[in-house]
């Protein structure tokens, strides 16, 4: 059998055989070696003899999924226990025939939040997708089949399990603010489809042998028209957030950013002064949905920032009421404004939207609505327009236009 001492270079390098799998072996850990297929697929493996003398060989994961290093401190670990009189593999085995639903989503969460899976453009989980991840496991994955073997699961089974979160199974009173957990089509739909990602990653790391999700029909969610508020109904919304100003200042000021600069909710509500640069009318996101953004403030926009009161120990713009943490709530908020103006179907998205209708309205190009927005760069023009300044004077313009029409 082929060795080298394995590199990034000399396990990229060597070639798939022609048929049947090889294994190129370490020089260096006796046992290390790399496995790799007529596919081209290429998977650190670990291989020894335990106490009776029987020949065991386990996975330690694909090359590309992980490096060289972790392959081999992976493989110094096993080959201790070993050494030690375990037996991995009888152990994975039977780790793996007893796990459950609930085991295997608390070690996506464990694993996730160390910043070693990794999700959108191969770069860590994102902050806020665990968040949502979490929410929904908690509140409709363990509830429901929590309990279940992983590996007996079946597709049947996992559309039932789709279509109780829709018809409400798992809907309940929340504890605090924010009303109730319900179910729906959208929520159905998101879940399963975020099982289904768990169970990909997790036979990436060889934790399953199989997805049980594969193929799955997930449930298909009708396409409402998207919402947005009109000119008649932005005067009635800016006299609304005027008359509730009083009564909750944090939440209408919130309210107010989201529908001047097209911020999504949780990037309003969570804004740190330190990420806003004023000499530049901008800020700059660590971590937004697409990753680290920078983006751009109209003149409105940033008078309304700098003008929240600060709160010592939060640096938060729009605190939350009793914590060091940012306000929560504001959706019941909105909703009091709109029934004030008398206004309906209007949610944070809405007034997302109405900031890019207007943006299309006053003539600004698509690439620039989609910088102001923080969308997915598709291409390298739109990887840098975000700092142009076209940008700059949409956001102004857009900002100003929306300000007057609420103040008309």
């Amino acid at each position: 059998m082929p060795t080298a001492k394995l590199t990034m270079r000399t396990v990229e390098l060597f070639a798939p055989p022609a048929e049947k799998q090889v294994v190129l072996w370490d020089s260096d850990i006796k046992g290390f070696g790399v496995r790799v297929l007529p596919s081209g697929l290429k998977t650190f493996v670990v291989q020894y003899r335990n106490r009776e003398g029987t020949k065991r060989r386990i996975n330690l994961g694909r090359h590309g999924v992980i490096t060289v290093e972790q392959a081999r401190d992976l493989a110094r670990v096993k080959l201790g226990a070993v050494a030690a009189g375990d037996d991995p593999a009888e152990k994975r085995h039977q780790n793996r025939s007893g796990m459950t639903v609930s085991d295997l989503c608390d070690w996506y969460l464990k694993e996730a939040e160390a910043g070693r899976l990794l999700g959108r453009r191969r770069k860590p989980v994102a902050s806020s997708t665990l968040a949502l991840d979490r929410s929904r496991i908690e509140q409709h994955v363990k509830p429901l089949i929590g309990n279940r073997p992983v590996q007996n699961l079946s597709i049947g089974e996992l559309e039932r399990f789709q279509a109780d979160i829709k018809e409400g199974r798992t809907a309940k009173d929340r504890n605090g603010r924010g009303g109730v957990t319900r179910g729906g089509a959208g929520v159905a739909g998101r879940t399963i489809g975020m099982l289904h990602t768990i169970f990909e990653q997790a036979v990436r790391w060889n934790v399953i042998e199989t997805n049980p999700a594969r193929g799955i029909r997930k449930i298909a969610v009708d396409v409402k028209r998207e919402r947005r508020l009109s000119a008649e109904e932005l005067k009635r919304f800016g006299k609304a957030m005027a008359d509730h100003e009083a009564e909750s200042p944090v939440a209408v000021a919130a309210i107010r950013l989201i529908l001047l600069t097209g911020f999504r909710r949780m990037e309003a509500l969570g804004l740190k002064r330190d990420w806003v640069d004023e000499r530049r009318s901008c800020v700059r996101f660590p971590d937004a949905k697409t990753g680290p953004q920078v983006r751009a403030l109209g003149a409105v926009a940033l008078d309304l920032i700098r003008s929240q009161p600060k709160r010592e120990k939060n640096d938060h713009v729009f605190p939350g009421d009793f914590s060091d943490g940012h306000f929560v709530g504001l959706p019941r908020v909105l909703k009091r404004i709109c029934a004030t103006a008398g206004i309906t179907g209007i949610t944070p998205h809405a007034l997302r939207h109405t900031f890019a209708s207007m943006a299309a309205e006053l003539g600004f190009s698509e690439l620039t609505i989609c910088a102001l927005l923080g969308h997915a760069s598709h291409g390298v023009t739109q990887r840098y327009v975000h700092i142009d300044n076209a940008v700059k004077l949409a956001a102004n313009e857009v900002s100003r236009s929306i300000a007057e029409s609420c103040s008309a």
